[in-house]
């Protein structure tokens, strides 16, 4: 029984991991850097940089040998694009990285990268002297979509920490703007389509 319960947790978890935008297949097109376009399904790998493409069969392309590659959202019948750009992601050599672009604008450009995680739940530890809640059992829950953040202006990439405080440092000199724009449009500092309209609205600001 134990042995099917697990059978049966994992089969959910993997059709629950399958629901996901980076599991999914796209039309699309990928573009390499020697100048030529390859079209088809398009499926991408933000965690290891790749992105595979299937016509009669299945070939994957490193960051290193594409400059960008867009797919057709089934969503909203939109258009994303994804560029490789050069970015140090744990202070060591700056390497080719997949960077979604939100917003583009001549003064700052809105990017993201996708990741799912696991999430668990806290079992409690009542009745245990001395043990952190923190610490104690967890069971697990499910995953979660999430979204890290980047502006890239002057020249480099910058991680944006969802900090209100770090928004106006992100996007100087229209501090009062920017706060009346979000009052007045009920915009929040760690939305995903609410940066975008923030993002936008400081461009045209600068224009």
């Amino acid at each position: 029984m134990i042995t099917l319960t697990l059978l049966f947790s994992g089969a959910l978890s993997l059709l629950a991991l399958n629901n996901f935008p980076s599991q999914m297949w796209y039309k699309g097109n990928i573009y390499g850097t020697d100048g030529k376009t390859y079209s088809g399904l398009v499926k991408y790998d933000l965690e290891n940089n790749l992105v595979q493409l299937q016509t009669e069969t299945i070939s994957t392309f490193t960051s290193s040998i594409v400059s960008h590659f867009e797919i057709h959202n089934k969503s909203n019948d939109g258009i994303r694009s994804f560029y490789s750009l050069p970015y140090s992601r744990n202070g060591d050599n700056e390497t080719l990285v997949f960077f979604e672009v939100l917003t583009e604008g001549n003064d700052v450009v809105l990017l993201s990268r996708e990741n799912i995680f696991t999430y668990y739940k806290d079992l409690g530890t009542k009745g245990v002297i001395g043990m952190n809640p923190r610490n104690g059992p967890k069971t697990f829950t499910g995953y979660r979509l999430a979204f890290d953040y980047y502006f890239f202006r002057n020249g480099k990439i910058e991680s944006y920490s969802l900090n209100p405080k770090d928004l106006y440092a992100m996007l100087p000199g229209h501090d009062e703007e920017i706060k009346l724009f979000m009052r007045k449009n009920g915009l929040e500092h760690d939305k995903r389509r609410d940066l975008m309209k923030i993002t936008a609205y400081y461009n045209d600001l600068q224009n």
